[in-house]
């Protein structure tokens, strides 16, 4: 049987430095995109791919931000009915043994502690004392590599980081640049995500901010008709 994936993740989770995997200089936030990145990926990616695919997870992504809005604490029992509309089912449940991905290269096992373990580590991403960017990576490995449904934890892990997110006002202007392949027992790689997501805000931010015009409070003032002409 294959080494246990989701034991190797917390063991990366531990020794990972969320602290520093992002830098130390503040994040920007709020953040308001010009283009919505996730919307995008979602209606275009998706569909072209499987338009009933695409609907179901613009569903999902909807659901998601009237929960930011609410405020509600990220829990497994939140991302359950994120799931039922990306799977288009009328229930699902936390896995019931042992998950597999990666062409049954990875494997994610469960114990009796699997789901309170996994509920604790999705509290967590309200830690303040940890950048905004690592909480936000982290939650994404966190259910990539918990691994709590059978099928669509891809795609729940995206909405789950854009979730952090969120409830700091925060949204992107691409999302494409997330969806790469992650391993449970790479630190680097996970230090690398936090670092990712930080350098989207902040592009985006800057994309923002360069685009829209100033706020008139914050515009340079015109200059003052002269009332006497200049000397010669």
């Amino acid at each position: 049987m294959s080494a246990d994936a989701l034991a190797a993740w917390l063991h990366t989770r531990n020794r990972t430095d969320w602290t520093h995997a992002a830098g130390t200089a503040p994040t920007p936030a709020p953040v308001a995109p010009l283009t919505d990145g996730l919307t995008a990926w979602c209606a275009q990616g998706q569909r072209r791919l499987d338009p009933d695919r695409g609907h179901r997870l613009l569903a999902a992504l909807a659901r998601s931000r009237r929960d930011a809005s609410r405020r509600l604490p990220l829990t497994c029992t939140l991302l359950t009915g994120w799931q039922q509309l990306l799977l288009g089912l009328p229930a699902v449940r936390f896995r019931q043994g042992d998950a597999f991905a990666k062409w049954g290269r990875e494997r994610y096992a469960l114990t009796p502690h699997t789901r309170r373990d996994f509920d604790r580590c999705l509290r967590e991403s309200t830690d303040p004392h940890l950048p905004l960017a690592s909480r936000a990576a982290r939650a994404y490995l966190d259910v990539a590599f918990f691994h709590p449904f059978p099928d669509g934890n891809a795609r729940l892990a995206l909405l789950t980081l854009a979730y952090v997110l969120d409830l700091e006002g925060v949204r992107l202007d691409q999302a494409g640049p997330l969806q790469t392949t992650r391993y449970a027992d790479d630190s680097a790689g996970a230090a690398d995500l936090a670092a990712l997501v930080l350098v989207l805000i902040r592009s985006t931010h800057q994309r923002a901010q360069a685009t829209r015009p100033p706020h008139p409070a914050t515009a340079a003032p015109l200059p003052r008709p002269r009332t006497n002409p200049p000397e010669n």
